[in-house]
């Protein structure tokens, strides 16, 4: 009961809307991450030397699939969570939010059959292919539009989805691709290029786990041909600023993390209004 008031509290907080038209969340579903591709450099000579390849395979993965009652197709978001794993606004609140909205959600989850609890002090290199693991299974599904997929990552799971949407990443050996992407407080490389689709970053100035001057310098770097990168700073906000558990804020290897309502409240209308634009029909 603890758990379901608090849950109801910070919904009344975010003022998410819910109506009979909904499905219960946390359909929890099983798929594998895409598996890496032989070059083709690799695959001429096994080819030549008569060798044996084995099959590519993917990590086996669990997510947290939510969708609105129909048959759809209905566009939809993958959703990565940060270096502590599955906090309550991302397995949660987020979904619900973005099912009102009209959209699947698919939250994936990169540490429990990887047996990880957190990668706050160390690295998950392969979560890019996570993501379009995940991509993969939503465009089997009947209920969603293979077309209209988002890509959406909080903290390192922002940062995964940039390396995952940058040109010359390994997006371009994937047989589906996103047709956005946002990016809450990722960490970006000022030297990352041009993105392969329409980008929406968002960061507080007082971030110092993921400082937004690199964002900066990303946008600056820019060629004209590189589909738009909005980048959303607020003003005297830290890491985490849209997580409600952080009300009372915390201090992490240094790092503040701390919800900000207004900011929160600021950044879902840039959200809401970015989605709409770039995966309407």
């Amino acid at each position: 009961m603890k758990t379901m008031r608090l849950f109801l509290g910070l919904v009344a907080v975010l003022g998410v809307t819910f109506t009979g038209n909904q499905v219960d969340a946390d359909e929890v579903v099983h798929f594998e991450s895409a598996p890496v591709k032989l070059s083709p450099f690799r695959i001429r000579k096994a080819s030549e030397q008569g060798e044996i390849l084995p099959q590519p395979q993917g990590a086996p993965l669990l997510g947290y699939l939510t969708r609105p009652e129909g048959s759809g197709p209905f566009a939809a978001i993958v959703v990565m969570h940060g270096c502590e794993g599955m906090r309550l606004s991302i397995k949660d609140l987020w979904p619900k939010r973005l099912m009102s909205w009209g959209y699947v959600v698919l939250v994936v989850d990169s540490f429990t059959t990887r047996n990880i609890q957190d990668t706050c002090q160390s690295q998950l290199p392969n979560r890019v292919f996570d993501a379009y693991g995940a991509l993969n299974f939503l465009s089997k599904q009947s209920f969603v539009d293979a077309q209209r997929v988002a890509l959406m990552g909080f903290s390192v799971g922002g940062t995964a989805t940039l390396e995952g949407t940058k040109v010359e990443g390994n997006e371009q050996l994937m047989d589906h691709k996103f047709k956005a992407a946002v990016a809450y407080y990722p960490a970006c490389a000022g030297n990352q290029g041009d993105a392969t689709v329409p980008i929406l970053i968002l960061s507080g100035d007082r971030d110092n786990w993921s400082p937004a001057d690199p964002c900066k310098k990303r946008l600056a770097n820019l060629s004209d041909n590189s589909p738009p990168i909005e980048l959303d700073i607020y003003k005297g906000v830290y890491h985490d600023f849209d997580a409600p558990e952080f009300k009372v804020g915390r201090q992490v290897f240094g790092h503040i993390e701390k919800y900000n309502p207004d900011a929160a409240e600021k950044s879902i209308r840039s959200v809401h209004t970015f989605l709409r634009k770039y995966l309407s029909n």
